[in-house]
Formats: C-alpha cells, structure tokens, sequence
C-alpha cells in the first residue's frame, strides 16, 4: 500500500544551520552562514517562558513555526505530530539524579517539562491549536513512524498535517546507553493536495540508506539524524531516500514535483 502527500512547508534547525534556507544552502554549496544563533529563540512564546523552555521544546516550535509560515497554514487549525526518540534526556537524568539525592527538591517546573508530549503542549497552547496533537517515539524508527502517522491521518481525511521531528544532547548516565549529541529539528506540512512537491511512502523489508548527504554528516551524532536522508534528498533534489522503519524495516519515500 502507497501512501501520498504534498509537502506544502518545510522548517529546520541544527547548530550553525538555523533555517531551511541556510540547511539548503549547505548541503549544495557546503556553506555555513555566520553569526548562526546557539540555540533557537521560538516567536510564539512570551520573552520570559522562551528563555525558560527546554531545548527540545524550543527546536520544536522553532522549526514547526517555520514549516507553517512556509506552507501559508494557520497553526492552530492543523493537527499536529510530535517525534522524538527520547524527549529531554537532560531532564531526566536531572529528574534521576535528583530524586535519587534529595527527592523533595524536585522543581516543578522541570517535572513539568519533563514528559514526552511537552512540546506539543507548549506547541498547541502557544499556537491557539484546537485540532489533535499526537506525541510518538519508535526508537530509531522514530521519525519514519511519525512520517506515516503524519500522512496516515490524511489518508483518514485530515487537510493537512504537521510533523515535526526534533531530539537534543544526553547527559549524565545516560549518555551511555542514549547518545544523542547536538540539538536537532525539522517539521513538514503535509496536505492532501494534488500538485506541487509529492512524496509517496511505502514499507519494505530492507535497510534505511547510509548517512551520507551533508546534513546528516553535519548532525549525525544526534538521536533524530534518521530522519536527515530525507532532508539532504529535498535540499538537493533527489527522487527519494529509504529510512529506517524497525528492525529490518524501510520505508520507501519517493519526491516527485509536479
């Protein structure tokens, strides 16, 4: 079975590439643009709560922000899904750490932070969206599974879609069973559409492509590097890409532009 869908917008981020232009930009020319903030400043949350937000929920709105201003969406009318293969590792190893130390000082506001869906919460509370937001995690699967989530809830009658991938560095102990390096984001919008730049997906038995493109070089150390073949294949114009869909699982992305 075929699933299709139209990418209408597209946002990302990794360190020294904070934008889709300047991710397009290095993988055709190697180029990376000075002056390239350290970490994502997301405009839809007040001053004060995006200084305080974690990482993870700041690369999330930031490239979800971009993919929707791309595609000429309105955020709070588009269902949303959230991927990350871990969450926020830093916050739960200091949830670790400290309720294995001196439980009562535990800090509201990092429990908070602390589950999987945060970023989507903070994405539906600051963006006013009404429409269902889904928070999904498949290992390193993680991005293909939320990929066909994405285009299956279209495939139900959705307009459209957002997808946003995103995962940040691991600390502490679990650093050692976790590794994840860097803070890495990347949304699309998905529509039902007919024309413009398609992709259609397909499960196989197989294995995902190397990470061989200049984006997923230049981030690979991250947990959510999977999702990158595709990104290198739209910033150059490729016909497709195979991603890691499980254990001897792909799922087969085919880019046609009509």
């Amino acid at each position: 079975m075929t699933l299709t869908a139209t990418i209408e917008g597209i946002g990302f981020w990794a360190p020294g590439l904070p934008g889709w232009d300047a991710a397009r930009a290095f993988a055709c020319e190697g180029r990376l643009p000075e002056g390239a903030p350290a970490r994502p400043s997301p405009q839809l949350l007040p001053p004060n709560e995006r200084r305080r937000a974690p990482d993870t929920v700041a690369v999330a709105l930031d490239v979800a922000l971009a993919a929707c201003a791309m595609a000429q969406r309105d955020a709070r009318t588009l269902p949303s899904v959230f991927a990350s293969m871990h969450g926020d590792l830093a916050i739960t190893d200091y949830m670790c750490a400290t309720l294995a130390s001196d439980p009562a000082a535990v800090s509201p506001i990092r429990f908070h932070n602390s589950v999987h869906n945060a970023a989507a919460g903070y994405w539906t509370i600051g963006a006013g969206a009404m429409a269902p937001a889904t928070a999904i995690s498949a290992f390193d699967a993680t991005f293909a599974q939320g990929l066909l989530e994405a285009v299956a809830q279209l495939a139900a009658g959705a307009e459209a879609v957002l997808l946003v991938g995103y995962d940040s560095a691991s600390t502490g102990p679990l650093a050692q069973v976790s590794a994840s390096q860097g803070l890495l984001g990347g949304a699309l919008v998905l529509s039902r559409r007919d024309d413009g730049l398609r992709l259609a997906l397909a499960l196989a038995d197989g294995e995902a492509d190397p990470s061989a493109g200049p984006l997923a070089r230049h981030a690979a150390g991250n947990a959510m590097a999977p999702m990158l073949p595709l990104f290198d294949a739209l910033a150059a114009g490729h016909a497709g890409c195979r991603l890691k869909a499980g254990p001897g699982r792909i799922l087969q992305v085919d880019l046609t532009n009509d």
